[in-house]
This record gives C-alpha cells, structure tokens and sequence, in this order.
C-alpha cells in the first residue's frame, strides 16, 4: 500500500486531521499533533487495512538553531521532532509519523514537553520512549515506568539535545 492510500483510510474512517504530510520525502511521513497520536496510533494498529502491528524505531531529533538570519534561511523556529517508524508485517507497508514540540513546554527552560505514551499499543515502545526521555527530553504520559535508561539516574540534563553541556566531571571522573 502506497503512503497516499494509507493517508486516505485515515482521513476517511480515523476522524483524525493530520496536520500534514509529505509525500515527496524519501521516507514520506505525517504529522500529527500530540493529542491527536494516542487515537490514531489506535486507529493505525486496529484498522484491518492497516495494522502497523511494529513498532521499528523511534527517535527524537532537535532542531536548535537560534540565528535570525539561518531560522528565516531554514524555515522553521527551534523545535523537537519525535518521529515514529511503523510497519505492518501481513501488510508489507511501512509509515514514519512525526510529532513536533515546543522544545520547552510552556516555553519555560527544563520544562519538558509532552507526548502520550503509546506502550499499551506497541510493547516495544516501552524501551524506546525511555530512551528518548533518557537522552532527548521528552516526558511520555502515562508510561509505566518513566525512567532513564542508558545515562545514570542521577545524571542531570538529557545528552542529544544541542544545547547540552557535557559536564567535566562525573562521579569524580572526568568527563571530557
């Protein structure tokens, strides 16, 4: 099944507005908002024609640029993309979905923005939005067990982000 015909089951039975799409990308992807991913991520895993039953890989991607001049040249204001990569087995399709944040919640620094858990749908994501909390700094709502996963629980700041400052020392051990 081709990306258009898998956006237009959606905007025909989901009730979901995608807020875009982008069919020319080399993996074509859609945006959906945040309050909108929990029932169509339900709606990409229930609906027989459909069933994106794997969850391949999840990632979190910052997008800091802070220069007037190249924000204007680069079209977009400094943001996190939380991006999803699907994939039906019995279907042989595949669908990458992005989610696109503030990257402060209420624009208040270490304020983490929000997404929905989607561990009830997708097990695997378990794992994957632990690491994406872990290194990225983003919170999933409702996740079960929301803690780090490859940095130290102690650890202060999230390391993929790129404004992060790695300290010089750790522990007694130095760092850089």
């Amino acid at each position: 099944m081709t990306f258009p015909d898998i956006t237009q089951i959606i905007d025909e039975k989901s009730g979901i507005t995608l807020l875009s799409r982008h069919a020319t990308a080399l993996d074509p992807y859609l945006i959906v908002s945040p309050a909108d991913w929990p029932a169509l991520a339900r709606f990409l895993y229930d609906e027989p024609r459909l069933h994106f039953d794997v969850l391949n890989c999840m990632t979190v991607v910052d997008f800091l640029e802070t220069d007037p001049g190249k924000v204007a040249k680069a079209g977009f204001e400094p943001h996190l993309e939380v991006v999803y990569h699907l994939m039906s087995f019995s279907h042989r399709h595949r669908l990458v979905v992005k989610i696109l944040l503030p990257r402060w919640k209420d624009n208040i620094v270490h304020q983490l923005p929000d997404v929905p858990t989607v561990t009830h749908i997708w097990p695997a994501a378990n794992w994957h939005e632990r690491e994406c909390y872990d290194l990225g700094g983003v919170r999933f709502t409702g996740h079960p067990d929301l803690t780090r996963i490859l940095m130290a629980d102690d650890w202060l700041g999230h390391p993929l982000r790129k404004d992060y400052e790695y300290p010089l020392e750790y522990q007694g051990i130095r760092c850089r």
